[in-house]
């Protein structure tokens, strides 16, 4: 969390948090927004996006059966789904969880906490950006390891 949040310290509105997350989440900038600068969460996001990003220019040039693609796409995978479960997670949160977490100088009623018809749109796109991020890079990945598969069952038999 941020360092000693003070009562004139600006709040961390929900709202912005999951949004946030549903479309920057793969740089990490929603953890940057509630907790600062420092969080390691937010650095760590930029390793596995730049990775699974060299795993999708991969696919795209050498095709799936490269046997790093197999690491590496589900990576991006990974990258894409786990912002957009944060959001729904953030996004579904009890205003009195959300300000005793992230505002925790505030009152457990204070609207930077508060569940907006916004807020529970960004549901709807992290649920169906998050399963097919993730399942599509995952078959992907299978397929690129099975068809590598064969081809080394080909070599050994001829």
């Amino acid at each position: 969390m941020r360092p000693h949040p003070t009562p004139d310290a600006p709040a961390i509105n929900k709202t912005v948090a999951v949004w946030l997350a549903l479309l920057l989440g793969m740089l990490g900038v929603h953890q940057f927004y509630v907790r600062g600068w420092r969080t390691v969460w937010g650095w760590l996001h930029w390793p596995v996006t730049l990775a699974g990003l060299v795993g999708l220019r991969m696919v795209l040039t050498l095709g799936t059966t490269h046997g790093l693609i197999w690491v590496l796409l589900p990576l991006l995978g990974v990258a894409v789904a786990v912002p957009c479960l944060t959001a729904i997670v953030w996004a579904l949160s009890k205003p009195e969880d959300w300000n005793r977490r992230f505002n925790p100088a505030r009152a457990s009623s204070d609207k930077a906490g508060a569940t907006h018809a916004l807020t529970v749109w960004a549901v709807v796109p992290a649920l169906l950006v998050g399963a097919v991020a993730f399942t599509s890079s995952l078959v992907i990945s299978f397929q690129g390891y099975f068809e590598a598969q064969v081809q080394a069952a080909r070599a050994i038999s001829q």
